[in-house]
């Protein structure tokens, strides 16, 4: 029987409670804290929710569009979220990209181990497809198109803003910057806020083994960002 492929017309664009939630997310400095949550929030029943997710990929495997809806509608918040962190706050960029998922996602979904949580296995999709933008070449500007950056004067309390808004910069340039296997590690646990468990079921590893990458990037990190890490 032929399987659901939604378009990326059926992957709707987030709302405003969503960008809220994306906004919102920096790195905190918990790796020691193996699944302690980021974010002060009830956590779902595990065993409820893989069974739910379990039953949507069989009604997907059959064919159901519907099931194909309540998949992006149970996971494009945080999808998007974590691409918004990742992109440093371009939301625009982060929608397509979000959409982009997905469309990788329906593509090999037949293919998806259920060993590992549908939520860690579209993160590592986001992610790569988030790679996949820094590597492509820049478009070039023609120098007609150039113009002078617009200077404005600062007004009150803007100073302190473009100073969070500099030490955001640093830190995400510093975990970017990151080996490949630390930066995955470390966006995962921190951006897309899943637990250390799922990354390390999906990472094929233990959980001490991911806390022994995290404290190993927090140290790199550390040393990178000196005093604004702390």
């Amino acid at each position: 029987m032929s399987r659901a492929e939604p378009t990326p017309l059926a992957v709707s664009k987030p709302d405003s409670s969503a960008k809220r939630q994306a906004a919102g997310g920096r790195l905190q400095w918990r790796a020691g804290q193996g699944d302690t949550p980021c974010a002060d929030r009830p956590r779902p029943d595990p065993v409820l929710e893989r069974a739910e997710e379990r039953a949507l990929l069989d009604r997907f495997a059959r064919g159901e569009r519907s099931a194909a809806d309540a998949i992006v509608e149970r996971t494009y918040r945080a999808v998007f979220a974590s691409l918004v962190r990742l992109t440093g706050g371009n939301h625009d960029l982060s929608a397509d990209l979000t959409q982009e998922t997905y469309r990788r996602a329906w593509q090999a979904l037949s293919g998806f181990d259920r060993r590992a949580r549908l939520g860690t296995w579209l993160y590592r999709i986001a992610y790569n497809a988030f790679l996949n933008h820094l590597r492509r070449p820049a478009r070039v500007v023609p120098i007609d198109d150039e113009r002078p950056p617009e200077m404005t004067d600062p007004s009150p309390g803007q100073d302190s803003s473009l100073s969070h808004q500099e030490v955001a910069a640093r830190l995400r340039r510093a975990v970017i910057g990151l080996p490949e296997e630390l930066r995955f590690t470390v966006t995962a646990r921190f951006w897309a806020e899943l637990p250390v468990s799922d990354i390390a079921r999906h990472e094929n590893v233990t959980g001490a083994a991911i806390r022994k990458r995290l404290n190993r990037a927090m140290t790199l990190l550390r040393a990178d960002l000196g005093e604004d890490a702390a």
